[in-house]
């Protein structure tokens, strides 16, 4: 059973997801919010498995929430839900220690997928979140190499896997490229975040780029092995992990 927190400060909004969600046997709502605030204490007190996070919540916003509560409780995995595709929120939550990012228009049946998603430990962005993340990236200043000594601990063929990931492909993808199986790409995954000290892929894109490790050719998109704009799962769990 994933256990799930809503915080938004509409209360339709909330009222349809609580709706939406019990629609699956396998999601049980545990509490919701109204304020990032309350998102916060009620997740630390309730630890549920998922926070689906509203971006704009009055006293606390929800980036300043997904930070606060990434420090407080590592184990709950955020899912930012929003209105908005600008790219100060994305950034934002992704640095903040967000899981995944989605946006209010996604399918019904997309946002049920993507709480699992989230609650089995993966991450998940949108191909268009994807390819913000590299172009942003690209734009950097020369980066600091203060964590590069980390970089030290992988193989070389870890190294060529994270090249990979920062690019954005699957694990099936990344499999059928380096010509190995999908479960051994899997391992490699699994390595290189604990020596990485990184939560999941989202921020091993993050620092691939951040500590000079992918630096991506002008006007370079990344590789996306789902086509359909609309389909967000290029990262999830039942196909890439």
């Amino acid at each position: 059973m994933t256990r799930v927190l809503i915080a938004d400060d509409d209360h339709l909004m909330r009222a349809g997801l609580v709706e939406l969600l019990t629609a699956d046997p396998d999601i049980e709502i545990i509490g919701q919010a109204s304020t990032g605030r309350e998102a916060v204490e009620r997740a630390r007190r309730l630890v549920p498995d998922v926070v689906l996070m509203d971006v704009r919540m009055p006293d606390l916003d929800g980036i300043c929430a997904a930070r606060e509560l990434s420090r407080a409780a590592p184990e709950v995995r955020i899912l930012i839900l929003t209105t908005f595709e600008q790219d100060d929120y994305v950034f934002g939550a992704l640095r903040a220690g967000a899981s995944g990012f989605l946006l209010k228009r996604t399918r019904p049946e997309e946002l049920i997928a993507a709480v699992h998603t989230i609650a089995a430990g993966d991450s998940l962005l949108s191909p268009s979140v994807t390819r913000r993340v590299i172009e942003r990236m690209a734009q950097q200043p020369t980066p600091e190499f203060a964590d590069q000594a980390k970089l030290d601990d992988l193989t070389p063929r870890e190294r060529d896997v994270l090249e990979l990931i920062a690019r954005g492909l699957a694990n099936r993808d990344i499999a059928a490229a380096l010509n190995v199986e999908e479960s051994t790409i899997r391992t490699h995954v699994k390595h290189i975040l604990m020596k990485l000290d990184l939560r999941d892929r989202v921020q091993a894109v993050i620092f691939a780029y951040e500590t000079g490790f992918s630096r991506p050719a002008a006007g370079a998109k990344p590789s996306c092995p789902q086509s359909r704009e609309t389909s967000y799962f290029s990262w999830q769990n039942k196909t890439t992990r």
